[in-house]
């Protein structure tokens, strides 16, 4: 079922960039509210009940923190995550020992047609460097899908001005600046992701945005919160963080929001 792919200059590159970031470990304040806000999300749109099999794209989540694997595991028999990155791969092995994980692309998913019931692709697609290997990897996942299965699948939002400057500047000066730790890559807004998924095949079902925050701002207080804050003052800064995804209900969400996310189903076959 599974084949391993070839290491090639994208494993490196993504090796060489992730690497220094899982050893600092210094990211566990914004990752656990991030991981929270995707979990929120997740909870409501994965399918009621347990399905056999899902697959997630990627581990860098669970690589750095709780990520998303005690929700998956309880809302699926059997998960599988792959990341293109071995370093990633490893250190979410390392973290969560029951967590399947598959060092793969996922352009070229190593699975069987019809292999998974859900396939929740959390910020993987949008690290492309052109959008044609967003639509190869949805046609991918839709090629693995079994009919009438879901994709939860969510990308920066291309909508967000933060977004849209940080895609235009070069990473030799966002990382100057601290203000992006790796290459940002091609992404679409909601009505691009949109257009997307149905050319890959999909039914879209449902939208939202995420992390309504001023994110660097939030990073940095984070940062310096992980070092030096009290659990009291931790837990403060959590609970207004959170508070800024109620603007996920508001007319101006789509230039608010850092993520778009989307809900789609693979359609059933005829009867």
């Amino acid at each position: 079922m599974i084949r391993r792919p070839p290491r090639h200059a994208v494993h490196r590159q993504w090796e060489t960039t992730l690497a220094p970031l899982i050893a600092a470990g210094d990211q566990a304040l914004w990752r656990a509210h991030s991981d929270a806000t995707n979990a929120e999300l997740f909870e409501r749109w994965l399918p009621e009940g347990r399905c056999d099999d899902l697959l997630k794209t990627d581990c860098y989540d669970e690589a750095m923190g709780g990520g998303l694997a005690p929700l998956l595991a309880a809302r699926a028999a059997r998960v599988t995550s792959l990341d293109i990155a071995h370093g990633v791969a490893r250190a979410a092995r390392a973290r969560h020992p029951a967590l399947r994980v598959v060092a793969a692309d996922v352009r070229r998913l190593p699975f069987r047609d019809e292999s998974f019931d859900v396939v929740l692709s959390n910020s993987t697609l949008d690290h492309f460097e052109r959008r044609a290997d967003i639509a190869r990897a949805l046609a991918d996942i839709h090629r693995t899908l079994k009919p009438g299965g879901t994709l939860l699948v969510t990308l920066d939002n291309l909508r967000h001005p933060a977004v849209a400057l940080r895609n235009a500047l070069p990473f030799r000066l966002l990382r100057l600046l601290r203000l992006a730790d790796y290459p940002s890559g091609a992404t679409h807004g909601p009505k691009g992701l949109a257009r997307a998924l149905s050319s890959a095949g999909f039914e879209l079902l449902e939208s939202a945005t995420l992390l309504h925050c001023p994110r660097a701002w939030a990073v940095a207080r984070a940062r310096l919160l992980d070092r030096s804050g009290t659990p009291d003052a931790r837990l403060r800064f959590l609970a207004r963080l959170a508070r800024w995804e109620r603007l996920g209900d508001k007319p101006t969400r789509h230039w608010t929001g850092h993520y778009v996310a989307v809900r789609a189903r693979k359609p059933s076959r005829p009867a």
